[in-house]
């Protein structure tokens, strides 16, 4: 009796799931049927893709390590743009708009790429792991705190393989930043300064105004919009210029925060932060009248985020971050002429402890090395360039291969951003973001003038998600959802 298509899917569901332990019956040898590295179909993954153009176009074609695994699926709200490499790199693929509609209708998919702007990670990445798909969701993992939180015990209830695009952190060369740690050279470490030249989009004005006639014939507007009130089209928000709007990105932090911060998040072992507190630059449209808009991020901002002590960092830790271009002073120890950080000091990390200074920008695309500078004079430098195998050092690869050798497996342990990991250190981000728009409140006084009243050291309770000395910031912490998008 020929078995049937549920069957059949059955089998091929189980053999991925047991790999280890999967019987020749699910597998014709690769001799046979294609040669050296041929994969059997019953041994590929059926991938899809939530957000198929700009980083979505990587991401998916990365996971299909070179056609090893199988896209079945692609999912966009405008294939006329970018997204149109994914469809040539696919052509098999079948096309959706609606997210929810593709993981409906496409029973098959076992794991999904989301590559989509800030306020469709957690309602994409929800929907998916409640219909038990392992998801690879770009940074930031979320577009507030409760999301990253709600995500990171999903992943575990539902038993679902995750990762989070911040590919640097699977950069081999952060091996040497943590071995300088905990060789307790730096000696005791109390302080880390952390800046980035972001945005480098248009951001620190007035939200743009509506204009319906230039939305573009192949978008969906209603479907971008997703969790986020509905109002007309907007230009210059898709396909890009949503990264400064607080319905939908999450600014500088967001945008590089999860690569900048990770390295000493991970390196040092820190955890829920204690406080936040920040200032941001100020805009005077007139004299002695400051012009923030809260609908969006500030042009720039200054934040700085207490830690307790952990098992790497023996004494509290001091984390400062910046934006807009602004940096931390040079060390002494850091020659003059050196680039500190990335290219042209542009972005990077300092971790400064009593005896020296680790300086560093590891990521995706860069070919800096990190370095160490210690008071005695000694001097401890990465390659200036390492050997890159494959593309974003593994990073989709590997949860790939987690995804095929299941929940809990060794594949599994070894990745560098399971939610696990990235929820905690996604929500460290979002606090700043947090104590930003905390910071822009006001009120209006006895007198009746208006005053910003949320310029204050931010107490945070990590397991509860709530700050204990100003409850109106806890409105940030969350968000308000729109019908059939709800996380």
């Amino acid at each position: 009796m020929k078995p049937s298509k549920k069957t059949t899917e059955q089998s091929r569901r189980d053999f991925i799931k047991n790999a280890a332990i999967a019987s020749s019956i699910f597998i014709v040898p690769r001799h046979v049927l294609g040669g050296v590295g041929f994969t059997a179909p019953s041994d590929q993954l059926n991938l899809a893709a939530i957000g198929a153009g700009g980083k979505g176009i990587s991401d998916i074609k990365n996971a299909s390590v070179n056609g090893r695994e199988r896209v079945v699926a692609l999912c966009d709200v405008d294939f006329s743009g970018s997204a149109k490499q994914s469809i040539a790199n696919f052509p098999n693929a079948k096309l959706y708009a609606d997210y929810r509609e593709m993981l409906d209708k496409e029973k098959d998919i076992d794991a999904v790429t989301i590559s989509t702007p800030d306020h469709v990670h957690g309602p994409a990445a929800k929907y998916a792991m409640e219909r038990g798909k392992h998801v690879y969701v770009q940074k930031p993992l979320t577009h507030n705190i409760r999301e990253a939180r709600l995500l990171t015990e999903l992943a575990r209830e539902k038993k679902v393989v995750t990762q989070m695009g911040n590919q640097g952190a699977s950069n081999p060369l952060l091996g040497m930043v943590q071995k300088w740690v905990d060789s307790g050279k730096l000696g005791k470490i109390a302080e880390v300064k952390i800046w980035t030249n972001r945005p480098v989009w248009p951001q620190g004005f007035a939200f743009p105004q509506p204009d319906p006639s230039k939305k573009p014939n192949d978008l969906n507007w209603d479907l971008w919009l997703g969790p986020s009130a509905e109002i007309p089209y907007t230009p210059n928000l898709h396909p890009f210029n949503w990264r400064g709007w607080w319905d939908y990105g999450t600014g500088a932090l967001g945008d590089v925060g999860c690569h900048l911060i990770d390295i000493p998040f991970r390196t040092l072992g820190l955890h829920y932060p204690l406080d936040a507190e920040c200032s941001v630059g100020t805009v005077f449209t007139k004299m002695w009248t400051p012009d923030y808009n809260p609908e969006g991020c500030p042009a720039s901002s200054f934040i700085t985020i207490n830690f307790a002590a952990t098992a790497k960092s023996k004494s509290p830790i001091q984390m400062t971050w910046s934006d807009g271009g602004i940096r931390p002073s040079r060390p002494s120890i850091i020659p003059a002429d050196m680039d500190m950080g990335g290219a042209n000091s542009a972005n990077g990390v300092l971790i400064i402890g009593e005896n020296g200074v680790i300086s560093t920008n590891i990521n995706d695309s860069s070919p800096l090395m990190p370095k160490l500078f210690l008071n005695d004079g000694t001097t401890e430098f990465g390659p200036e360039k390492t050997d890159n195998p494959e593309p974003e050092y593994g990073h989709q690869r590997k949860w790939v291969d987690a995804c095929k050798a299941g929940f809990g497996s060794a594949e599994h342990k070894a990745l560098t951003s399971s939610f696990d990991y990235a929820g905690p250190m996604t929500e460290t981000v979002l606090m700043g973001n947090l104590a930003i728009r905390s910071y822009m409140l006001r009120r209006q006084n006895a007198q009746g003038q208006m005053e910003f009243y949320g310029r204050r050291k931010l107490l945070w309770d990590g397991n509860n998600m709530r700050i204990t000395n100003f409850e109106d910031a806890n409105q940030f912490v969350g968000r308000e959802y729109r019908k059939g998008f709800e996380v």
